[in-house]
């Protein structure tokens, strides 16, 4: 099952998902952190995730980009957290065209699927604040975007959390996930 978690920015989507990863029904429980603790903000923000999993029973991997190349150790269930820190590593770092990009990480999401029984992916809605940016911003937006729709339509269910609230969108009530 492939269950994506959407909302905004501090929003609870990770905590969300974590409780949903701690529910699934596999042995084995992987976390794939895709952010890069690039500074003292950044590092701080690892610190408080990796507190905020600790004692779950989660085996961390960090992977910033090229999922499809990944190898779990054994068939499990795995939350990617989440999909704008890996967007960013993608376009950023190795580059491409928009279809490269967006197909590259369809291919390590499908790598995923076929390693997991369930597969819990947090994704941001950073599409309504009205600013305007730079180029290069107004694309990584575009493509997350595009991401979103291509994840949603693949997924077994869609969740976005509000003010801490889980919304189901799309598959199973999702009071009787919780």
């Amino acid at each position: 099952m492939m269950h994506l978690v959407t909302g905004a920015s501090a929003s609870g989507k990770s905590a969300y998902a974590e409780d949903l990863l701690v529910l699934a029904k596999s042995a084995e429980k992987y976390y794939i952190a895709t952010m890069r603790p690039w500074g003292a903000e950044g590092a701080a923000r690892v610190k408080k995730h990796r507190a905020m999993r600790e004692g779950k029973g989660f085996q961390t991997i960090e992977a910033f980009h090229t999922l499809d190349d990944l190898r779990l150790p054994e068939k499990g269930s795995l939350m990617l957290e989440c999909m704008s820190n890996l967007l960013a590593n993608e376009q950023f770092e190795l580059g491409g065209t928009d279809e490269e990009i967006l197909d590259r990480i369809q291919q390590g999401i499908q790598n995923l699927k076929e390693q997991t029984d369930d597969l819990i992916i947090v994704t941001n809605e950073i599409f309504s604040d009205g600013c305007r940016y730079d180029a290069e911003t107004v694309r990584y937006i575009r493509l997350l975007g595009n991401l979103n729709i291509r994840m949603a339509e693949e997924a077994d269910a869609v969740t976005e959390v509000v003010y801490g609230i889980p919304i189901r969108r799309k598959g199973e009530d999702a009071n009787e996930q919780q």
